[in-house]
């Protein structure tokens, strides 16, 4: 498979070891692997200098994940380019199998199903359950930020991933914006699957630094062209349709392509 997944890293370095090791031990290639090191402190660049296998780039200070993932996709000649968090595991290849949805699908823009935040389920087990449920299954027009394989032609159509550190975690929305208004096929499939324990390193930034929360929400839908009103509506649609997919996917399997694990509730997104 033609591929280069891309994985931006501060810190965390329990994080990172874990998904390497789960992406190299469920098929995907250590050749295809790049760790952008965002200027970690802890141990992670001499695990990275220890690890000869696994290309890195590391950066001496913080180009948030716009920056790193365009760096990554920048330094990668192959056809497809993985953009993945460092807090995932899973229990298939999950790159490949959303790689090869897209093309069936006619997509170039796509991302796998996923369970976010508590491992508190038997992880092999479910997936194998889930594939056999969902696959086939498509959310046309959406992606979501945790993982998301990008086709090399819309790099060369409409840009790389926008490196303003004022959007501080909403790059992926600002690229999905740009795709859907220049008419790029997105989606989402339940082909593939894994698990996004969430928000890992931002979590420990807002704690390290004392804040709530980072960046503007309006700055990022004015960046974009929506006004208040634009931003009501753009909201409204995106959960009805978001409700669509969900219980017309729960009530044909009693699953979803988006689900969260906490305080030992199941919600179905």
């Amino acid at each position: 498979m033609n591929y280069t997944v891309v994985i931006p890293v501060l810190n965390q370095l329990r994080y990172t070891k874990q998904c390497v090791d789960s992406l190299l031990a469920h098929g995907v290639p250590a050749d295809a692997l790049l760790v952008i090191d965002n200027g970690s402190t802890d141990d992670t660049p001499a695990w990275l200098a220890s690890r000869p296998d696994i290309r890195s780039i590391r950066n001496p200070v913080n180009l948030g994940c716009g920056g790193a993932w365009t760096q990554g996709a920048l330094a990668s000649d192959r056809e497809w380019v993985v953009l993945l968090n460092n807090d995932i595991v899973c229990a298939h290849n999950f790159i490949e199998a959303q790689i090869d949805a897209a093309r069936k699908h006619g997509l170039q823009v796509v991302s796998p199903s996923l369970v976010e935040f508590e491992l508190d389920y038997d992880l092999p087990t479910f997936t194998q359950a889930f594939l056999a449920k969902m696959s086939g299954t498509v959310r046309q027009g959406w992606f979501h930020g945790v993982c998301f394989s990008v086709h090399r032609e819309v790099f060369q159509r409409i840009g790389f991933l926008d490196t303003d550190r004022l959007l501080f975690g909403r790059e992926d929305a600002e690229f999905l914006a740009r795709c859907k208004r220049h008419g790029i096929p997105v989606g989402t499939v339940g082909d593939a699957f894994m698990h996004h324990f969430g928000m890992i390193t931002q979590t420990a930034m807002k704690k390290e630094q004392g804040v709530a929360k980072f960046g503007d929400h309006r700055y990022f839908y004015g960046k974009i062209g929506l006004n208040w009103w634009g931003r009501q509506q753009v909201k409204f649609a995106r959960k009805a349709r978001t409700r669509e997919w969900a219980d017309a996917e729960r009530a044909r399997t009693g699953l979803t392509l988006h689900m969260v694990h906490k305080d030992g509730a199941v919600e179905y997104r």
